[in-house]
Formats: C-alpha cells, sequence, structure tokens
C-alpha cells in the first residue's frame, strides 16, 4: 500500500504498516498466551470461534456455572474482524430491544478490567449525532420518545451545548445532537484478551489453533466436533465464526444468509488542535455525510459507510470460501471509495485538512441481509445455535454473551430479541438476495430511520403468492418474511410513491377509504404470507395440549392459543384448527414461521410424542374477506350454508368456493363478518378474480394491512410481537380468556404464571386515545404520568370511526383504570391521552349476539 506524499484536497497521506490495533490505541504490547494442553472429549457447550463474541459467550457461560465450556478458534483469539475493529460503543440503537444488549455490553465493559486484572482501554467520552437537516432533528424526537421508558441516558442537546464538548466542529449547518453521555470505544484485542481470561478463570477451555474439520450429529442430539487436535461430543454447538460462519454451516448443510464487505477507516497522525485539548472529545457521528469520527490518541480516527454502489462486497469468498490462512490480514486500501465522505468530514471538522493519515485499515466485517445479527438455536437442527452476522461486534460482543447464556441455561430467552432470529431467513433467502440487501443495509447505515421503513433492493423473492402480479400495480407492497403483502391501495389520480414520514403521508387517506369499505361494504386481503404447519398423529392432541394455554378446540372448530414460556412470557400466537380428529391447522404470523416451529418441534422431541410436523407455509395461499356483505358475496360461490347458524363464527369447514376447494375458517382480525379461506397457492388468482367479480354488486374492493391494523385496533385485538411477546406475561396482555389454568394437562408455562396471578400484577396493557396533530402513535412511545415516564404504547394508529389517535400502552396497575390521565409522547411532545373501555367498537359477532338478545327481549315483550 504505497502512497507516497500524495495530497487529496489538503489531506497528506502516508501509510505504515498495521501492527495490531491494541497497540495503535493503548502503546502495549500483546499480552502473552498461555500454552493449555489440556483437551476434553466431552462438552456440555462447544462455541466455534474465537473472536470478541464467542469468547464473550464463554466468559458467560463459564461465570454462570456451566461445567465443560470449550471455545474452539481456527487460528489466534481475535482473528477475523474483531482485530481490526474500531471498537465503537454506544447506547444508542434505533430498536427497542438491542437497546438491552448495548447496555449490558457497556455495563460489562465498565467493569471487566477489575475483574480480570486485563487492561481493555475503555474511553467513555459520550457520542454526539448531528442532525443538519429538519428532518433528523424529527428522528431525534422519534428516538427519544423510544428511549425515556430505558436504562439509557441520551439527550436531544443545542448546537451551543455541541461545541462546547466538540470544540473542533464547524457549526454551520448543525442544528441538534443526539447525545449518549457514556458512548465512547474500546480496545477489541484487550477486550477479548480480558473476556477469555475471565472464561479460563471460570473454568472454559479456549483452545487454539483448533480448527473445525467436521461437524456429525447423533441420534441423541449431541454432536461430534472433529479438529485435528481430537474429537470433542459436545450437548450442543454454537457457531460464532464470524466471516467463517458459512463454511461451518455448510458442514451440516446450512447455507447461512452472510456476506463479508470491506470497511474501510483512515487513522491521522498528531493534530496539534486535538493535543491542546483538556479532555477527549466525544466519538462523532455525521449522519448525512456518512461517517464516524472519533479521538484516537493526539488525532482522529475517522471511518465512512459508502454508498451501496460504491461500497465493496468480498463476494469471490461467497462462491470459493475464504481463502485458507486468512486471519489477520487485510484488504488493500480504496480511497477514492471514500472521497465523498472525506471531504465531507473535512469540512465539518476543517483541522483533518492539515492532518496526515498514518494508517488506512481496510478489513473484512461480515453482515446479514438486514445488517442485524443472527442469535439463537436454528430451526430443523437440533441443538445448533448461531452468533453471527456482527456487523457490529463490539458493541454486542458483551450484551449477547449474557443473552445466549441465559438462553441456553434456562431454556427460555430473557427478553425478546426475535429481531435477531435465525429463522427469520428461509429456503427463499438466495445468496443473490443476501447480496443485494447487504449491499443496500450498509449503504443506508446512517439514512433515516422511519416508521414503517420500507426496502426494496432483492424484491421479490421467489417467495410470492399468487396475487403477485395480479396487486403489484394497484397497491404499496410490504416485506414479509419473503412475501409481498399490500400494505395500502390506491386509486387513479392518487399519490402512488413510498414516501415515508414520522407525521400522516400520502396513504392516510387511501387507508380511512379501506376501513370504510370493510365497516360498510365488503374487502379482500392477501394473507399468504401467515405461517401454516399441519400436525397430525396418534400424540398430536397431547402435544397441543401440553403447548398450548387453551384447551384444544373440538373437531370443526378453531381457537386463539399461545404457547408460554417455562417463566410464564407469550413465547408465540396461533389459530389452532382442529380440522379432522387428531388433525389439526396451526396458524402463525409471518414473522414467526420458523420461530414457532422450533419451538414445536423441539417440545415434540423432548416429550417423544409421535406426531408428524410439516410445515405447508409455501403451498397454501390464504384470502380473507370480511365485511357486512362477506356473507352475501361468498354464498353466491357455494352451495354450503355459510348462515350464522349453519357456519358458526370459529367453525371451520372444508367447502368449495367455485369448484376450488378450500379450508375456510369462519374468523376475521378485522373484527367484522368474515372468513378466511385457505387453497392451493396456485389457486390463488383464479379464486381472487371469482370473489371480486361475484361482488360487484356488493361494491366489494381490495384492503391492506393498515387499514387491517386499525380494525384490529379498534377492536381491542391483541399483536403478538407488540402487545404480547417473550417481555410480557398473558395476564398483564389482557389475554386471560384464552388461558385456561384450570385444564388437566400440565402446559409449559402454567405453574409460573399460576405462581405471578397469585402474587398480583403490576402493570396492565390498556387502550387510549389521544387527539394529536398530524402525528399518531407507531408503538413504543414513552408513557408519562405527573412529569415522569411511567410505561410505553405497544401499537398505535390512527382510528377513523372516532377521527381521533388510538394506542395500546403498558401503564402501572394503578393507572389502569378507564377514565385515568396520562401523557402519550410523540415527536418531543406530550399529548394528554384517556384509558378507555376496550373495545372501542364491538366485534361482529359480539353485534349479532346482543341484537338476537334484543329481539327475543322485544318478542317477550310483544307476547305479554
Amino acid at each position: 500500500m504505497l502512497l507516497g506524499a500524495l495530497r487529496l484536497r489538503g489531506l497528506g497521506l502516508r501509510s505504515r504498516p498495521l501492527r495490531g490495533f491494541a497497540s495503535l490505541r493503548e502503546g502495549q504490547e500483546s499480552p502473552p498466551l498461555g500454552a493449555e494442553v489440556e483437551w476434553k472429549d466431552r462438552a456440555e457447550t462447544v462455541i466455534i470461534g474465537g473472536g470478541c463474541v464467542g469468547v464473550s459467550l464463554a466468559y458467560h457461560l463459564a461465570k454462570a456455572g456451566m461445567k465443560d465450556v470449550v471455545l474452539l478458534e481456527k487460528s489466534e483469539l481475535t482473528a477475523g474482524s474483531t482485530w481490526h475493529a474500531a471498537g465503537l460503543t454506544t447506547y444508542f440503537h434505533p430498536g427497542i430491544n438491542l437497546k438491552k444488549i448495548h447496555y449490558d455490553s457497556i455495563k460489562l465493559y465498565e467493569k471487566l478490567e477489575e475483574e480480570t486484572g486485563q487492561v481493555v482501554g475503555f474511553h467513555q467520552p459520550g457520542s454526539i449525532r448531528l442532525a443538519t437537516t429538519p428532518v433528523r432533528v424529527d428522528e431525534f424526537k422519534y428516538q427519544m420518545t423510544r428511549t425515556n421508558w430505558h436504562a439509557t441516558e441520551q439527550y436531544i442537546i443545542e448546537p451551543e451545548k455541541i461545541q462546547e464538548i466538540f470544540p473542533l466542529l464547524n457549526m454551520n449547518k448543525i442544528l441538534a445532537g443526539l447525545y449518549n453521555p457514556g458512548d465512547g470505544h474500546i480496545d477489541p484485542y484487550s477486550l477479548t484478551m480480558a473476556l477469555a481470561a475471565g472464561a479460563r478463570k471460570y473454568g472454559a477451555l479456549l483452545k487454539h489453533p483448533a480448527p473445525v474439520t467436521s461437524l456429525k450429529p447423533r441420534a441423541d442430539g449431541t454432536w461430534d466436533v472433529e479438529t485435528p487436535l481430537g474429537s470433542v461430543t459436545a450437548n450442543r454447538i454454537v457457531n460464532a465464526a464470524g466471516f467463517w460462519a458459512r463454511e461451518v454451516g455448510k458442514m451440516i448443510g446450512l447455507e447461512h444468509p452472510l456476506i463479508p464487505v470491506q470497511h474501510q477507516y483512515v487513522v491521522t497522525s498528531t493534530i496539534p488542535e486535538v493535543k491542546a485539548l483538556k479532555r477527549e472529545l466525544p466519538v462523532l457521528r455525521d449522519l448525512e455525510g456518512s461517517y464516524y469520527l472519533r479521538q484516537e490518541r493526539d488525532g482522529l480516527l475517522f471511518g465512512p459507510y459508502e454508498s451501496q454502489k460504491k461500497m465493496k462486497v468480498q463476494d469471490s469468498w461467497v462462491a470459493h470460501g475464504v481463502p485458507p490462512g486468512f486471519g489477520k490480514e487485510l484488504f488493500e486500501s480504496d480511497l477514492d471509495r471514500i472521497m465523498d465522505h472525506l471531504e465531507a468530514a473535512m469540512e465539518m471538522v476543517p483541522v483533518l485538512k492539515k492532518a496526515d493519515i498514518i494508517n488506512i485499515v481496510n478489513g473484512p466485517i461480515t453482515y446479514s441481509p438486514d445488517i442485524l445479527p443472527m442469535v439463537g438455536p436454528h430451526q430443523g437442527v437440533r441443538n445448533y445455535w448461531v452468533a453471527v452476522g456482527f456487523g457490529y461486534g463490539i458493541i454486542h460482543a458483551g450484551g449477547i454473551g449474557k443473552y445466549l447464556s441465559n438462553w441456553i441455561l434456562h431454556g427460555e430467552p430473557p427478553f425478546d430479541l426475535i429481531e435477531l432470529d435465525p429463522n427469520r431467513y428461509g429456503k427463499w433467502t438466495t445468496t443473490q438476495y443476501t447480496e443485494a440487501k447487504a449491499r443496500e443495509s450498509y449503504g443506508f447505515n446512517n439514512i433515516v430511520g422511519y416508521p414503517k421503513e420500507e426496502r426494496f433492493a432483492g424484491r421479490p423473492t421467489q417467495r410470492v403468492s399468487g396475487l403477485y402480479k395480479i396487486l403489484q400495480s394497484k397497491c404499496s407492497m410490504g416485506f414479509h418474511a419473503g412475501w409481498e403483502q399490500p400494505h395500502w391501495f390506491y386509486k387513479p389520480g392518487q399519490d402512488t410513491q413510498y414516501k415515508p414520514s414520522f407525521c400522516r403521508t400520502n396513504w392516510f387517506e387511501p387507508v380511512g377509504s379501506e376501513y370504510k369499505q370493510v365497516m360498510q361494504r365488503v374487502g379482500v386481503i392477501d394473507l399468504s404470507p401467515f405461517g401454516k404447519f399441519n400436525i397430525k398423529g396418534q400424540d398430536s392432541i397431547r402435544l397441543l395440549d401440553h403447548l398450548f394455554a387453551n384447551v384444544i378446540p373440538k373437531v370443526g372448530f378453531t381457537n386463539i392459543s399461545h404457547m408460554l414460556t417455562p417463566k410464564g412470557r407469550v413465547y408465540a400466537e396461533l389459530t389452532v384448527s382442529h380440522q379432522s380428529p387428531g388433525e389439526f391447522l396451526l396458524i402463525t404470523g409471518s414473522g414467526s414461521e420458523l420461530h414457532d416451529l422450533r419451538w414445536i418441534e423441539e417440545a415434540a422431541v423432548r416429550g417423544g410424542f409421535d406426531v408428524k410436523i410439516t410445515n405447508i407455509t409455501d403451498e397454501l395461499g390464504v384470502l380473507g374477506i370480511a365485511g357486512p356483505r362477506a356473507r352475501k358475496v361468498l354464498q353466491k360461490l357455494t352451495p354450503e350454508d355459510l348462515s350464522d347458524d349453519a357456519f358458526k363464527f370459529l367453525q371451520t369447514k372444508s367447502i368449495k368456493v367455485s369448484n376450488i376447494p378450500v379450508t375456510a375458517i369462519r374468523i376475521s382480525y378485522t373484527g367484522e363478518l368474515g372468513w378466511e379461506l385457505y387453497h392451493r397457492l396456485e389457486d390463488s388468482a383464479t379464486l381472487y378474480e371469482r370473489i371480486m367479480n361475484a361482488g360487484q354488486e356488493e361494491e366489494i374492493d381490495n384492503f391492506g394491512t393498515y387499514a387491517l391494523n386499525v380494525l384490529r385496533l379498534e377492536k381491542a385485538f391483541r399483536a403478538w410481537g407488540s402487545e404480547m411477546n417473550c417481555d410480557t406475561n398473558p395476564l398483564e396482555a389482557g389475554l386471560e380468556y384464552f388461558v385456561k389454568l384450570n385444564k388437566p394437562a400440565d402446559f409449559i408455562g402454567k405453574q409460573a404464571l399460576k405462581q405471578i396471578k397469585a402474587k398480583g400484577l403490576k402493570r396492565r396493557l390498556v387502550c387510549l386515545t389521544l387527539a394529536t396533530e398530524d402525528v399518531d402513535p407507531e408503538g413504543n412511545e414513552s408513557i408519562w404520568y405527573k412529569g415522569k415516564v411511567v410505561g410505553n404504547t405497544t401499537s398505535g394508529s390512527y382510528s377513523y370511526s372516532i377521527q381521533k389517535s388510538l394506542a395500546f400502552a403498558y401503564v402501572p396497575i394503578e393507572l389502569s383504570e378507564v377514565g385515568q390521565q396520562v401523557e402519550v409522547e410523540l415527536l418531543g411532545k406530550n399529548y394528554p391521552a384517556t384509558v378507555i373501555q376496550e373495545p372501542l367498537v364491538l366485534t361482529e359477532p359480539t353485534r349479532t349476539r346482543l341484537h338476537k338478545r334484543m329481539a327475543e327481549k322485544i318478542n317477550q315483550l310483544t307476547e305479554s
């Protein structure tokens, strides 16, 4: 890498070899690694990969008391991506659950040096994200309401404060900053060595070089892990192999959707203005310039995220594998790729113009399609866990090690992190898709994070419903586990563009029309992305009775059932249809397909149940038809009696609609009269067209998932992932009706739930109404009462029936009474909100039942 005396825009460049970033940062020699001669033939857990994530897991498992933890590293600890990482640490994350991971990591790093005696080089000067546009200021306000109910310390600060703590900035464009006082950076090499010292202290065995050459599953669920040093039989294995994770997966027939990308950063020599400072500069993130910048000794370290057109994917590694022996090597630098960002940085921090570059680091980091890591047990392979795909492994390592250790030891995740579930991907996740999404995700690192965001690279996948070609020009599609599903429909003359916003945007009026369509006439929705499982066998009823807190429905009927964790939290919500004696159709949300299937399969194996479980998600299409005229439309197409007495609510029947075989379930998430029609995927287009033709007199039309969300909120229907998940129990979520504590079966979580009920609840889910201006709750906003944050929303929308905003929220039990006043924070403003009696709108079955009772009373009065 010969740069000579090249000068670019006033920035002098010269190069020297990078000799391990630990010595560059702290001026320390690498601590000697003691030779380990011990070997174990058996292990409780074998971790494959000695980067910071794998070593953190070994540390946490051993510290928690697990015996026989073995970590195998193919070359040396930190080889791969850890050793050359920039080491940034931040409490901030735009998501909700990952904030907890970041928090746990930082709290560990703060005490690790004292615990292990190993210097970790942890600096906490804070960090500032810069807003140079009004929409960024809105984004910061949006993020603040999603942070206030967490332990994370975070503030919006004015330009004067920004200049005070980062005096080298050009303040011309700066409007505000998002400030996290506890942020900073850590030396990745020293961090990993400290975690390794801790892991050994608590009894873990870390072996290197010990490349894994073969993984062989045994019939009892254990694994034979083979290396040149010998073989280990493990109760479970954890793939934490970084950019070698694909190779490890291939050993057992899995294609993990991971791809290495090149990430560059540059380090300058001493800058006099930096050296003269009395305190370390906070880490800077210029979001419009798409780069981070921090102090490195008396100079600066600058790292950009190039656009998806300029960034470089190491696709040859995907096609041909990682080159043998690659461990602590770097790629050749390419300054042309990052010049736009460098110029932006020089404008924002003018002292860079006269700085000399002494190092350019261009190394591989691993991306998943959506930039988030893949963490947890893998569906379809017993006792195989992953902790892979970390684009930001340093800030994730401590928290993920704790999270996975807790999960492994206690049999359930300590809190909800479904966004990291490795099972969010499937067979539809091709290499081409992975590369397209990785490019997009890398290039979009610093774009504005809107609610209801859609990203379009790699779409559509091979996983499209039979209606995709018919509907794609009529609606705005959303991405759901590989499927394309209509979010909202547009009419001629309406704005059809994707226009994300923190306020109401171009879909607001069309969604209102779809809402009225379902409430007043009849609408059709494509529900094909649902996860669908067939379960049958002599033990099917016993298995489901063990899995679900509800009773098993009678043959020909459906119910809503919940799978709970051993601690009594809501792992999943499904509809269970008893189609014929001992045969069931289970339906779950699109994002939960393999998440739920894994739980069911593992329970079946663990309990020795004689059942056959088949994933039929890709075989069946689903059409929903709903609204007061739904029966009239469908009755034209089937000889089956669809009257209320003949086809009852929650009944399921195999019928023919226009001579097309369907499984019809009288249920609708809209809460209106409706059916879900399950059919062969290849019949979807024909079935849809015949229903639409039959409904012309009834003014039938389409509706999408945005309108569906409004309808379910008004009916007070809970949604898994929002109102209920692994952070909530069913009692506080208001699901008592679906939980049968008195049923004979000892379902998973039953005993824990009895204890929760006996102790009493501390919080409860309530329904709120609030009058806002041009913004509606989305979920995860802060709830305020008397100047303090007391809870959070879980989901929300505009209610077209009362013309106010509507939201679900968790509040303390003492604030859960109807009529209670609280406040909801939206975009930096607190809006008065009132707890209402739910549901806001009665469901159609309830209205029908009340109508019948009223009619009976009138008849009785008339007869008397």
